[in-house]
C-alpha cells in the first residue's frame, strides 16, 4: 500500500527552496485551525481589554522591585 505522506514528501523536495518554505509554512498555519486559532483569538482579545483598562487608569500597578520582593518572600 502507498504511503501518501512519502509521496507528497518526494515530491516536495523537487520544489525550488523557498516553496518549500512556503509549504511547510502552510502546512504549520493549518495546525492552527479550529481551537487554537480561537485561543489565540480570545487572548488577543483579554490583552487588548487589559492594556485599555491600563490605559483608562483602571488596573493597580506595582513596581518590579515590590514584585521581587513579594516573590523573594514567598518563595526564598
Amino acid at each position: 500500500m502507498a504511503d501518501p505522506v512519502a509521496d507528497i514528501v518526494e515530491r516536495a523536495k523537487s520544489l525550488e527552496p523557498e516553496d518549500r518554505v512556503r509549504l511547510v509554512e502552510l502546512l504549520l498555519d493549518s495546525l492552527h485551525d479550529g481551537p487554537i486559532a480561537e485561543v489565540e483569538a480570545a487572548w488577543e482579545q483579554e490583552i487588548r481589554r487589559r492594556v485599555e483598562a491600563f490605559e483608562r487608569g483602571e488596573v493597580e500597578t506595582f513596581s518590579a522591585e515590590d514584585v521581587f520582593a513579594e516573590a523573594r518572600r514567598i518563595a526564598p
